[in-house]
């Protein structure tokens, strides 16, 4: 099979032959229909996040394809068969797998950091519980969905108990992920959405996607104006999708008192944290991918038609060009390898 491989960290992706994978008992072989091209990619190639186990390595965790051969005892799908592939593989049998948490399990087994991933015209998958039937969604389409999609969902479901019709949730960046929030943001909840994004592009479509306030962080107050927006109160729940010093103090700042704060994005900022340094009872809290359940979920709303974030589609050998893009900034939406 074709791939794009990287021989080493800091390194450009090469163009190789592999062998076609076969299908493992209990797993499948799927044809990759689209592979999304993340910002952990970068992270990975530019050796930030040191797992990659042998060089060169196939990268890539979200995929969609059509399952292309079935290993034994498989029931559950079939040759031809439009799938997601969820990649948070886990071991299957500690707390975290028993649970339907695989994601939370040994990050080093997932796809396209412990396993050869997506960046190729198929990929094995271990198992068919990490398979998803699309039922007529595009593959292409739903291959974001997979973490782009899948990630901001688990986020905004940690803080939907507190987003009533009086209240206010911010959300930091409006890029692949956060335009997914957004969505989920006005399709799960009644609050009201305030985006602040420093991209003039991805303002426009965070409020085309429905959110209500969309504010440039370079402004002269953008703290002073999301107080105003929450009559002074703060927001009930503020989802960092970036993650970086600045974002997390702006966060920080506008959370109102028994707020919650997630932290998605890996920019590598960090939040003091302190009795007197937040508003009263301000929750603090990570969130990772998300479950294999709750990409059903995601699928299902795209299904519904209540997902839509634009794909900048690259051919499978310009990965090198669609990381170069994300890396800039100039991606619209998300940036999807056609093999």
């Amino acid at each position: 099979m074709r791939a794009m491989v990287l021989p080493d960290y800091k390194a450009v992706l090469e163009p190789a032959e592999l062998p076609d994978p076969v299908p493992p008992p209990g797993g499948a072989v799927v044809q990759v229909a689209a592979a999304g091209v993340c910002h952990s990619d970068l992270h990975l190639i530019d050796g930030e996040i040191p797992m990659i186990p042998a060089f060169p390595w196939v990268l890539g965790h979200e995929v969609a394809g059509y399952v292309a051969a079935v290993g034994d005892g498989v029931r559950s799908v079939r040759p031809g068969d439009a799938v997601a592939v969820f990649g948070g593989w886990g071991c299957g049998a500690c707390r975290f797998c028993l649970g339907g948490e695989e994601q939370l399990c040994d990050v080093s087994r997932w796809a396209g950091i412990g396993a050869q991933g997506a960046y190729a015209e198929y990929i094995a998958v271990p198992g068919e519980r990490h398979l998803v039937p699309l039922q007529g969604l595009d593959p292409v389409q739903a291959a974001p969905l997979t973490d782009a999609g899948l990630t901001p969902y688990r986020a905004l479901r940690k803080v939907l108990p507190l987003l009533g019709p009086a209240s206010h949730l911010v959300t930091i960046g409006a890029g692949g992920l956060g335009q997914y929030g957004v969505q989920y943001a006005g399709a799960l909840s009644p609050a009201r959405t305030i985006v602040v994004e420093t991209a003039a592009d991805k303002r426009a479509q965070a409020h085309a996607l429905g959110a209500h306030v969309v504010l440039d962080p370079t402004g002269p107050d953008v703290v002073r104006e999301i107080h105003d927006l929450t009559e002074g109160r703060g927001a009930a729940a503020v989802i960092d999708f970036v993650g970086s010093d600045d974002t997390l103090a702006l966060a920080a700042q506008v959370v109102g008192a028994a707020g919650r704060i997630v932290v998605v994005g890996i920019a590598g900022g960090a939040l003091p944290v302190s009795f007197l340094g937040l508003p009263v009872e301000v929750e603090v809290m990570t969130s990772y991918w998300g479950s294999r359940n709750e990409l059903a979920d995601v699928v299902a709303l795209a299904q519904y038609g209540k997902l839509h974030s634009p794909l900048t589609e690259y051919p499978l050998t310009e990965a090198n060009a669609a990381l170069d893009d994300l890396r800039r900034g100039k991606v619209a939406g998300r940036a999807v390898l056609i093999p």
